[in-house]
């Protein structure tokens, strides 16, 4: 079992208290991975959670610029300590929208999101406060993904000339 005490460097639970902490905590456990693991896959059935303690993790996406041109995996967002990855394991279709690489060792708690969502269910408080922190990290990942495009753009309109 993991410590309560280790929600508390994550965003996503920050409006818990600490009975309700250690109701996640009751589900929860570490995991450490290698450099080069990859978590999970876009399009995956969307099973964990995520909360990185240590390392980086790249969310990554396959484009596909025309049927004549090989697929490419483009890095959309880098996760580091105290960031939460895998929210579409709380959200239907619960299908993981992004592949999840760790691009250090890493050392990660993973939450069942299936359990998570159970306990959200039977606590609506707990579920309450999880799913403003997902509407924050979605926030925050959207946030991310424009400025990503918007300098790309830049980028292309740079190189046209």
């Amino acid at each position: 079992m993991v410590s309560a005490d280790v929600f508390k460097e994550f965003a996503i639970f920050g409006g818990l208290n600490e009975a309700q902490l250690k109701r996640v905590a009751a589900i929860a456990r570490e995991e450490s991975h290698p450099a080069g693991a990859v978590l999970f896959k876009e399009g995956d059935s969307a099973g964990s959670l995520y909360l990185v303690k240590e390392g980086k993790i790249v969310l990554e996406m396959k484009t596909e610029a025309s049927p004549h041109r090989p697929i490419k995996q483009v890095t959309v967002d880098m996760i580091t300590r105290g960031e939460a990855l895998g929210w579409s394991s709380l959200i239907e279709p619960y299908k993981y929208t992004l592949s999840g690489l760790c691009i250090d060792p890493a050392r990660i708690v993973v939450i069942d999101g299936a359990k998570l969502r159970e306990l959200m269910k039977q606590d609506n408080a707990i579920g309450f406060e999880v799913m403003k922190g997902i509407a924050k990290l979605l926030s925050t990942r959207l946030n991310h993904t424009r400025i990503m495009l918007m300098s790309e753009r830049g980028l292309a309109m740079l190189t046209e000339y």
